[in-house]
């Protein structure tokens, strides 16, 4: 009996002292820690199922089919494409035969717009020659533009795009005066036949000849812009409209004097070692152009630098002279001639 009114006694203390409790408010800072982590609770990712697609005849595994743990759906966020892969990029056949993309279709009568410049011809006349640009242009594989009058357009000055058609249409051949522009637009459109053909005709086969005899003198660019160089330098410092300079140009090797010339043959000239020391010696001029072995003698190479000036636009008058009268030894001198280039700006 004592220890049940012991208990009850204990009991309603132990009641008592519930009752009796009371709990504080929390500091505003750690009230202000709950809320934040109750709001990033509810923003935490939910687990996620991920798929895998596997090709025909491949087996799939019971433990690829989902991650059900926050880490791996976390790692699968990262791992995870942006858009899911479409089905064609499991096959090894390309884009547009997997799309079925029908090629752009063309009117049997074309309309062209070249730089500004409009021409007309025919959709055949465009594709007579495979393995050219206008013919891979107008295949249907590619985009062409068109302008405000739903002509096709072609980014080029349209100059000579005529005789890019009258070749095409014809095999007519442009003019001489026409060959080295034409040949120039025949390069961009990939035209391999009308290449040829003006390859095989005036100027540019002299030009090949020529530049088969400049060859010898891997030089001969660098002393051509050399003389621009001097001439304009010395036309700025002078303040004058034009420029002079010496320019010595030579055939053979070494100087010889007219009593040895006929026991030659050839061009070049055998002397031993000590001897061609002696000989050596590079006349007082801006620019020298020699030797070289060929039939073409100075004047050929005079008219060729005299040429090449002018093609740049620059004009140029050249005259001999004199010749170089260095002594070198015994009674041989230099004798090289020397040419004086007048190159006037303007």
């Amino acid at each position: 009996m004592q220890q049940n009114g012991s208990s009850a006694s204990n009991a309603s203390n132990g009641s008592n002292g519930r009752q009796a409790l009371s709990f504080s408010p929390l500091p505003a800072a750690t009230t202000t820690r709950v809320r934040r982590f109750i709001q990033e609770r509810r923003t935490l990712p939910l687990p996620r199922v991920m798929v895998v697609f596997s090709a025909a005849g491949d087996t799939e595994k019971p433990g690829d089919a989902a991650m059900s743990s926050s880490d791996s759906a976390a790692e699968e966020d990262f791992r995870k494409p942006a858009s899911p892969a479409p089905s064609f990029a499991l096959s090894k056949k390309p884009l547009r035969s997997s799309l079925n993309t029908p090629e752009q279709e063309f009117p049997e009568v074309i309309s062209l717009n070249v730089g500004g410049t409009y021409f007309t011809t025919r959709l055949s006349t465009l594709r007579r020659y495979e393995d050219t640009m206008l013919a891979a242009m107008f295949s249907g594989r590619h985009h062409i533009p068109r302008d405000a009058e739903g002509r096709y357009f072609i980014d080029r000055d349209g100059t000579y795009f005529a005789d890019i058609l009258n070749f095409l249409r014809e095999g007519e051949l442009p003019h001489r005066d026409r060959v080295r522009a034409v040949h120039r637009e025949a390069q961009y459109y990939a035209l391999g036949p009308l290449l040829d053909s003006l390859e095989d005709t005036q100027p540019l086969t002299g030009e090949r000849v020529r530049q088969a005899f400049l060859d010898l003198m891997p030089y001969y660019r660098d002393n051509l812009e050399r003389i621009v160089e001097i001439a304009k330098l010395r036309a700025m410092q002078k303040k004058a409209r034009f420029a002079k300079l010496k320019i010595c140009v030579y055939k053979e090797e070494m100087p010889i004097t007219p009593y040895e010339r006929p026991l030659f043959n050839s061009l070049r000239f055998e002397r031993s070692d000590s001897e061609a020391k002696l000989f050596e010696h590079h006349c007082e001029v801006d620019v020298s152009f020699g030797p070289w072995e060929a039939v073409a003698d100075v004047y050929d190479l005079l008219h060729c630098i005299v040429s090449d000036l002018d093609e740049r636009g620059i004009t140029s008058e050249q005259q001999c002279i004199g010749v170089c009268d260095k002594h070198l030894i015994n009674h041989y001198y230099c004798k090289r001639p020397i040419y004086e280039f007048k190159i006037t700006w303007w």
